[in-house]
């Protein structure tokens, strides 16, 4: 078993409650995989004040200094890739494939922003008068507040973070309970690269008493969030009293529409991977597969097919290709979507059913689940489940199916199949969705491009990832220089 501390002002320390919280492996209830500070409200007030003490040295750094930290962070993290794979499977319950994927996103992200670190700045901007010279700077805020959720729990910290602590700002980290493990390890490969204590501290701990703090703290800048609407709205309110800047994606609703002239097959492996991948834990899964009635048979087989194909099981063993839910809750919303879907009239084609024979009893298994005969009025066509549920909604052609796509309050990722290149970009016009695919796959995401949601997905300001994240983190000066005298 593990055992981590919180890291504030550079000390690895437990809560000052002494009270600690243990995480179980999902795939193996048995298994403790690790235990951390159960961390409160003093917690975060002393985490807030470290960062603010450290504020001023790091903000005087060029922004090159800076992402020296950030690269020589992704070389570490790099080195410990195996082990930080096996962790992670070992936490959070995807497959040693995925967490290893993951484990790479975060040495990119860092390794991008090191290197974006040469090109962060102002522009020079032409002045109507002669001898006088107008310019924008950019400068770091001050205290970022970065609250993370578990089904990336290092992908996402490290896409936060980087651009935090590139712009200038120092950041208090809090991750999700269920999977901590990550954001603590990646912060102890930026305190093994040598950044200087405070810059960044991690705290574990209660999401109210926590996260309560960081809304209302009158040091903390900006708070950026990524979890649940209701949790998202809650913490927007907070913020918006004192005028915070905030920054929250909120999860989908996510389609993925098959035309009549699609290939099915790939459409087939699409839904499936977006589906079931990551066991449906993805804020940009597909759970709504909206097909032209007129191939709805033969694509609904082939779904089938592909989903009980499906290895599950504990994503340490090799050829296992769909890993457990994160905990019992997430098993049991699962379970209780299907019951109430089929309850309210859809047709459970395949799965739905938790999985216990043999080396899946004391884990948090359930089946990859396809349900036809889903209208958009179901309860299940308009809520994230965040499981491997896929809900399968007839139209008839391409105009009634986009209207069912951009029918519920959210819009995160969607993800078109056709062979028809008018309707591709009419969808890309149309659909209300911050992520749009054509024949791609709806989950899966360039770092180095913008993202976020629209309608209840997001705040639907500032955009994560790519060179745009540094804005969320900074305010832009203009300077008016006049020399002529």
């Amino acid at each position: 078993m593990n055992a981590f501390s919180n890291l504030i002002g550079g000390e690895w320390i437990g809560a000052q409650s002494g009270r600690i919280v243990q995480t179980r492996n999902p795939a193996d209830t048995r298994e403790v995989v690790a235990e951390y500070p159960l961390s409160g409200q003093p917690d975060a007030v002393a985490a807030i004040a470290a960062a603010r003490n450290a504020f001023p040295a790091w903000a005087a750094l060029t922004p090159v200094a800076r992402g020296r930290f950030l690269s020589q962070a992704s070389q570490l993290l790099e080195s410990r890739k195996t082990a930080l794979a096996g962790l992670l499977t070992r936490e959070e319950g995807k497959t040693l494939a995925e967490a290893a994927g993951e484990v790479q996103r975060a040495v990119d992200i860092f390794r991008f922003f090191g290197g974006l670190s040469y090109t962060v700045g102002g522009q020079v901007i032409p002045h109507d008068a002669p001898r006088n010279l107008l310019y924008t700077t950019r400068q770091p805020l001050g205290v970022a507040a970065l609250v993370t959720p578990w089904n990336f729990p290092i992908a996402i910290p490290a896409w936060k973070m980087a651009p935090a602590l590139l712009a200038g700002n120092t950041a208090v980290l809090k991750p999700a309970t269920a999977a901590p493990a990550m954001a603590l390890e990646l912060a102890r490969a930026l305190m093994d690269a040598g950044l200087p204590p405070g810059v960044l501290n991690v705290l574990v701990g209660e999401g109210r008493s926590v996260g309560d703090e960081l809304a209302d703290n009158a040091t903390v800048a900006a708070l950026s969030f990524t979890g649940s609407h209701a949790v998202g709205h809650q913490i927007y309110q907070r913020l918006a009293r004192r005028m915070a800047r905030a920054q929250m994606e909120m999860g989908g609703k996510n389609p993925t529409i098959v035309l009549a002239d699609a290939d099915l097959d790939l459409a087939a492996t699409l839904v499936a991977r977006a589906g079931f991948g990551l066991t449906g834990q993805a804020c940009t899964a597909t759970s709504r597969a909206i097909v032209d009635r007129r191939v709805l048979g033969p694509f609904v087989e082939k779904l089938i097919a592909k989903a009980r194909s499906l290895k599950v099981g504990n994503g340490l063993t090799p050829g296992i290709e769909m890993g457990p839910a994160v905990n019992q809750a997430q098993l049991d919303t699962d379970l209780a979507a299907v019951e109430q879907a089929v309850g309210e009239g859809a047709k459970l084609l395949c799965g739905g059913k938790r999985l216990t024979a043999g080396d899946l009893a004391n884990g948090f298994f359930i089946e990859p689940t396809v349900l036809g005969g889903v209208t958009p009025t179901m309860r299940v066509a308009r809520d994230e489940v965040f499981g491997p549920v896929v809900a399968v909604m007839a139209v008839d052609g391409f105009d009634e199916a986009l209207a069912v796509a951009n029918g519920v309050n959210v819009g995160l990722s969607a993800s078109l199949v056709t062979r028809d290149l008018q309707k591709a970009m009419l969808y890309v016009e149309r659909i209300e969705a911050g992520v749009v695919k054509v024949n791609q796959v709806s989950t899966g995401l360039a770092l180095q491009a913008p993202f976020g949601g629209v309608k209840q997905s997001s705040t639907d300001t500032f955009r994560e990832q790519g060179a745009g994240a540094i804005e969320f983190y900074s305010r832009v000066k203009t300077v008016y220089l006049d020399y002529s005298a």
